[in-house]
């Protein structure tokens, strides 16, 4: 049975799918998918920090923790690059995994002082999410949707009055430049919009599955189309189809193999990971079965007489 506590999980769900997948489609552009897995790790130490400089979990303090671990991140792997004389993707590689293993040691430490649990910064716990309630305009809303919903409109600002700056730096950061719009103050804003964003959602769906909400339903986006607004859009309403369907499955689909019930956060993954299948097989231009079936269906080209060189 359908109740207001699955409604209150598909929007937190949604909110946070969203959410990501907007910063999340200038990543796949800037061919820096990797960087949303790394900053979505990285951040925890910068949560650990604040933890114990603050002595508590106020929003504040860990967004701001969050924020500067992001850009850590993004400059640490700047500076691996250009003084290391290493590619990108080995940068990210080394730098995230060592800022997570710095992380997951100090919140191991910190959770023996207060709530601050290792599994749900990595799986999330939406399924707990509307027990969690602030009063707004005298309604009780789950705070996770008010916070994911804040930073969605948060990303929503920044893209908005920052398009055509974020739309040309990602294509061609040098003619940005050479306009007066800073590649590299866009580069550490986005880093930065990513970081908080990924804070914003480790209570509700963990930081694993940010990665997947941040890659996959931009990357299914671009499967199905080249323009930029076309494609933001496009991958916010595959973000909500994935919350939508997969909280769906997480009621529905256990029971098809005798378990009981499984995570909602897992399901969003796999469901977001479906329909990127799905566009990946069937896209008008770009679907692989498509292809198939526009070449079975063109006519056949007929040979040439062969050339014997007379006349």
């Amino acid at each position: 049975m359908w109740t207001s506590f699955d409604t209150w999980i598909v929007v937190v769900g949604s909110l946070c799918a969203v959410a990501c997948a907007l910063p999340g489609c200038f990543l796949v552009l800037r061919k820096m998918s990797m960087m949303g897995d790394a900053i979505s790790h990285a951040v925890l130490p910068g949560l650990a920090i604040a933890f114990y400089i603050t002595g508590t979990r106020a929003s504040i303090p860990m967004f701001l923790g969050a924020a500067l671990a992001g850009l850590l991140t993004a400059l640490f792997t700047q500076w691996i690059m250009r003084f290391g004389n290493v590619d990108r993707g080995a940068a990210m590689g080394i730098v995230f995994t060592t800022l997570f293993a710095i992380g997951l040691i100090l919140i191991r430490q910190a959770a023996d002082h207060v709530d601050l649990d290792p599994g749900c910064v990595l799986y999330g716990a939406i399924e707990l999410t509307p027990l969690d309630t602030v009063s707004v305009g005298g309604f009780d809303i789950p705070r996770a949707a008010l916070v994911n919903g804040i930073i969605l409109l948060v990303n929503l600002l920044f893209l908005t009055l920052l398009y055509k700056e974020f739309k040309l730096s990602s294509f061609d950061p040098d003619l940005a430049d050479t306009l007066g719009y800073s590649s590299g103050f866009l580069h550490y804003l986005l880093m930065t919009l990513v970081a908080v964003t990924t804070v914003a959602a480790f209570e509700s769906v963990g930081s694993i599955i940010v990665i997947a909400m941040l890659i996959v339903p931009p990357a299914t986006a671009l499967l199905l189309t080249h323009d930029l607004l076309k494609m933001l859009i496009i991958a916010a309403a595959a973000a909500v189809l994935a919350a939508v369907t997969g909280h769906l499955g997480a009621i529905v689909v256990p029971g098809w193999f005798g378990f009981e019930s499984t995570t909602t956060s897992g399901m969003i993954a796999l469901a977001s990971g479906l329909i990127f299948l799905l566009a990946w097989l069937f896209s008008p231009d770009q679907g692989i079965i498509t292809r198939q079936f526009r070449r079975d269906l063109a006519p056949p080209v007929p040979l040439s007489e062969p050339d014997t060189g007379t006349s």
